[in-house]
């Protein structure tokens, strides 16, 4: 950590990149500020309860990092930094009370269901609960879609050309689990067979943002042995997810587990980049209905994975898509995990940008590659009165490919 803060020359470079210094315009809110910030504390110049306001308002978006001519692994300070100071800091009640809930149910998809499915009917009286759980119902769809399963192995079509597995995700596998039905769909088209280890878990992004360190080391631990070693590749098809599980190898740092915790995380890709790489893939037939489509770069895929043309390649597959771009696409949209829950002012400003400059495209589709992402699209996008469709990279190929589910 004390390398990292050492590398930053606090030349600026980032402030431009940052969404919150954007958004809140002080010093404090920019890479470079928090970390002077973190510099401080560590020093013991600062108090935690001076610095944390300022570090609890960074995304996490890692858009500060290709930015930063000096090389600054900022995702090496803020998430550990996070996890070494929250023992010892002080919060408001309705700061427990929103990170206890969404502890305690988003990494579990069973909680997570019964949960919204309890949201669902007290949401019409939001109005009379306190902000802190009036955050968290605006956020739940109007309806849950049905429970789905997969097979623990589901064979490739024709020549079997590679094995994966696949992480379902927890939040997702209950929100839209429908974005794993069609990553399936797609992989076995293109002779993937697709693994879905059934003792698999929370990555443990969730808990590892938010400084439980505790929580996240438990989560890797677990994926570690439930995920088999006789696959090409573990694939993800969340954003924050695949960006939490290369972390790994800082999550159990000093532990047992750590190299093969690096091990694991070589071998930890996003669905696009995967399919991308496999190649000669099974084409699109034309049906000549043109579609327009907005390509939505979800943070923790394009900062922090460094997957940028994957997705827009796998589009521009499909006969009749015109794949246009958002105008300031490297601008967070505001979800950032639990953000829009913890810092609902400005993840909601974030947002209703985010969607004016989705609508400005005319698309009728909005793709991206993370649940989050597609959330909070959903929610802006709606309040704005849009009728833009948000989907999954890989429901547009699925339903361009004529669905083999029949959906």
């Amino acid at each position: 950590m004390i390398s990292a803060v050492s590398t930053c020359v606090h030349c600026g470079f980032c402030l431009a990149a940052c969404p919150t210094y954007q958004e809140i315009g002080q010093e404090a809110a920019s890479p470079r500020g928090r970390i002077v910030l973190m510099k401080e504390v560590l020093e013991g110049t600062l108090s935690i309860d001076e610095a944390t306001p300022h570090l609890d308002s960074c995304l996490g978006c890692l858009a500060c990092e290709p930015a930063c001519p000096s090389g600054v692994s900022y995702r090496e300070l803020i998430s550990p930094f996070r996890a070494l100071i929250e023992p010892k800091r002080s919060r408001t009640w309705g700061d427990r009370f929103r990170r206890t809930v969404a502890q305690l149910t988003l990494p579990y998809p069973g909680r997570f269901r019964i949960a919204a499915m309890s949201g669902k009917l007290v949401k019409p009286f939001a109005s009379v609960l306190p902000n802190s759980l009036r955050v968290m119902l605006d956020l739940l769809p109007v309806r849950l879609p049905p429970k789905q399963a997969w097979a623990s192995v589901n064979p490739a079509v024709g020549t079997r050309r590679g094995r994966v597995a696949l992480l379902i995700g927890c939040a997702q596998s209950v929100l839209d689990p429908d974005i794993n039905t069609a990553t399936i769909d797609v992989l076995t088209r293109n002779g993937v067979e697709v693994v879905v280890p059934k003792k698999q878990t929370c990555c443990g992004a969730l808990s590892w943002h938010v400084g439980n360190h505790a929580a996240a080391q438990n989560f890797a631990r677990q994926n570690l042995a439930a995920f088999p070693d006789d696959v090409d590749a573990i694939v993800t098809n969340a954003a924050g997810c695949g960006s939490g599980m290369h972390e790994y190898p800082v999550i159990l740092k000093g532990t047992s587990d750590h190299d093969r915790a690096s091990s694991f995380r070589d071998r930890v890709v996003d669905v696009s980049k995967y399919l991308a790489e496999l190649g000669d893939l099974v084409p699109v037939a034309d049906t000549n209905q043109p579609i327009r489509v907005a390509y939505h770069d979800a943070c923790h895929l394009a900062n922090a994975q460094g997957v940028r043309s994957e997705p827009r390649q796998l589009l521009r597959m499909v006969p009749g898509l015109q794949l246009v771009e958002i105008a300031d696409g490297h601008l967070c949209c505001g979800s950032a995990g639990t953000y829009n829950i913890d810092q609902p002012e400005v993840a909601a400003s974030l947002g209703q940008q985010k969607a004016a400059s989705v609508i400005a495209t005319d698309a009728a589709v909005v793709a991206t590659g993370n649940i989050g992402c597609m959330t909070q699209l959903s929610v802006h996008l709606k309040q704005a009165g849009s009728k833009i469709q948000v989907k999954h990279t890989m429901q547009v190929l699925s339903d361009a490919y004529g669905r083999s589910d029949g959906r």
